[in-house]
């Protein structure tokens, strides 16, 4: 996951570089006589490297617009903390600073997307986004194959 924009403009630069660099595969594979199914198959690995790297620019350009993904049973909660900072326009220095820790420990806590946080700590994270999280619930009919949402 691409956290801040300095590493949104390197995995750009890098998604450019590796077009060429795939291009550059492709011929070199083709000179050598080789199938077009060989061709295609030596070239899978690189080429599913390289859409995985646009997919995360992708993601973090949805980000910036304020584009979330769901949450639920608070799984992913520490993606959306990070997702609503991008969102914002904050810098982790900036976050650090409104939490009054040292910008090294939100480095850490995204790097590991806030996986142990507590919930008091999630508060204050929002908090200092100046976010306020609403929560949807939904009970599950297993036996019947409905459910129904109840707003909290």
């Amino acid at each position: 996951m691409i956290r801040n924009e300095a590493e949104y403009q390197e995995a750009v630069q890098r998604i450019e570089q590796e077009a060429e660099r795939i291009e550059a595969q492709r011929q070199a594979l083709e000179s050598m006589d080789l199938t077009q199914e060989e061709v295609e198959r030596a070239m899978g690995p690189i080429r599913s490297f390289h859409e995985q790297f646009k997919e995360e620019v992708t993601s973090y350009e949805r980000l910036k617009r304020g584009e979330f993904e769901e949450v639920e049973n608070f799984y992913g909660v520490g993606r959306l903390l990070i997702a609503l900072r991008i969102a914002q326009g904050i810098s982790q220095r900036d976050l650090a600073k409104r939490l009054g820790v040292h910008e090294s420990q939100v480095s850490r806590d995204e790097r590991n997307e806030y996986h142990g946080a507590t919930l008091e700590r999630a508060n204050r994270i929002l908090d200092a986004l100046g976010v306020d999280l609403r929560t949807q619930v939904v009970r599950l009919e297993r036996s019947q194959g409905q459910s129904e949402s109840v707003t909290a």
